[in-house]
């Protein structure tokens, strides 16, 4: 029943009509690179303003804004942790950006979630670990919650895609 909630799709997150999207955010939520860089331009510079109105966001942690410009209705922030070679929690950081992710989806009351790949851009975090955490903070959490319904993770390459069906079909 578990695995029937769980999408896994190579797409830009930023074209999905869900009630939420995550953003992988850095510590100001003012814009970047990568996911965050996108998520922003095609939200609009109201995202932009309420971000500034956030105050940034720590590490693991989540925070939300209107989806502005987007089919989503919220945009969820999280900040994924840098990888320095594994001994500063990153792990257990990555994983709370998931878990945090989803408790705000919850009482948000999303049905539907999508999640790039966070941590694993210029983060340096490894995909195959990156995804073997988010699946399994993803799959606990669908054990005793029923909201969301749906998680997609939008993969942005075709590498991180096949990480995530070999593990999702192995796991």
């Amino acid at each position: 029943m578990i695995q029937s909630r769980i999408q896994i799709k190579l797409t830009d997150i930023t074209r999905l009509e869900c009630d939420a999207i995550v953003n992988a955010a850095n510590t100001r939520l003012l814009g970047g690179g990568g996911v965050d860089g996108a998520i922003h331009r095609a939200a609009g510079p109201e995202l932009l303003e309420a971000c500034r109105l956030l105050n940034g966001c720590k590490t693991g942690m989540a925070k939300v804004t209107p989806g502005f410009g987007l089919p989503s209705k919220f945009v969820i922030h999280t900040v994924g942790p840098v990888w320095t070679g594994g001994d500063s929690d990153e792990a257990d950081m990555l994983e709370s950006c998931y878990l945090e992710s989803l408790k705000l989806a919850a009482s948000l009351c999303c049905k539907t979630i999508a999640f790039p790949n966070i941590s694993t851009g210029i983060y340096g975090f490894p995909k195959n670990l990156a995804a073997a955490i988010a699946l399994k903070a993803v799959t606990e959490f669908l054990t005793v919650n029923d909201l969301p319904e749906i998680i997609i993770f939008a993969c942005f390459d075709s590498e991180n895609l096949a990480i995530y069906k070999s593990l999702f079909s192995t796991g």
